[in-house]
């Protein structure tokens, strides 16, 4: 088992699997930050913010943690490993077109959305969980209230909304490649779940939008939470 995982192919399944499991969290992310475009936004949003914050849930954030530095540490390996292996053809030019575009810049989206990851938890996760966690309860923010400090500014807005853009880019191909990597790619299926990548990532993401816009909107007075 040891000697499979060493190689290409175990490699490529390490990081699928820890995809999908950061897939897994991505819905039930999503799905939390709904909350916020129901009626009564805002109440219901700290309500499942609160919930979140049980010792129960909080538990899983190193083992997200570790997922997300699996996921990254592979995905490293195999750009590097794939680098060599290229040699000289590494400095040929490509036909880049538009359909293959997310699968020839993986690592490239996968850079920008950490950065957009680490912009997201300075906004969030540090003003929410990190105060709480360090026994600084009284600089908690309540979800509602970090949601629209943050969407405050427009460029901040811009920025989150172009990163979703990234995380769609990304998400979308990384999907299907998953269960490419993992098997599951007779000619019947693959299609299957390339379609139901692009279905999936766009709802999750449109949900961040959504969550996002609603933010800035009730930020700047144009509606209510």
């Amino acid at each position: 088992m040891a000697n499979i995982l060493k190689t290409s192919i175990g490699k490529k399944v390490i990081m699928s699997l820890s995809g999908l499991f950061l897939i897994l969290f991505l819905t039930i992310h999503a799905a939390c930050n709904g909350a916020y475009l129901l009626p009564n936004g805002a109440e219901n949003f700290n309500a499942v913010c609160e919930f979140m914050s049980l010792p129960i849930v909080t538990v899983m954030v190193p083992l997200l943690a570790l997922g997300f530095v699996v996921h990254i540490v592979y995905a490293f390996i195999l750009y590097i490993q794939d680098y060599k292996a290229r040699g000289k053809e590494r400095y040929a030019v490509a036909n880049k077109t538009k359909a293959d575009f997310a699968s020839k810049n993986m690592i490239v989206l996968g850079v920008l959305v950490l950065v957009g990851l680490a912009l997201h938890l300075t906004d969030f996760w540090a003003n929410m969980q990190l105060p709480e966690l360090t026994g600084n309860k009284d600089k908690v923010l309540a979800g509602a209230v970090a949601m629209t400090q943050t969407f405050e500014k427009l460029y901040v807005y811009i920025l989150y909304l172009v990163w979703f853009v990234f995380l769609w880019l990304h998400l979308n191909h990384g999907f299907w490649s998953a269960f490419h990597s993992i098997g599951m790619n007779n000619n019947k299926w693959m299609k299957r779940w390339q379609w139901i990548g692009y279905i999936y990532s766009t709802i999750i993401v449109l949900i961040f939008m959504a969550v996002a816009t609603k933010g800035y909107l009730v930020a700047n007075g144009f509606c209510t939470a």
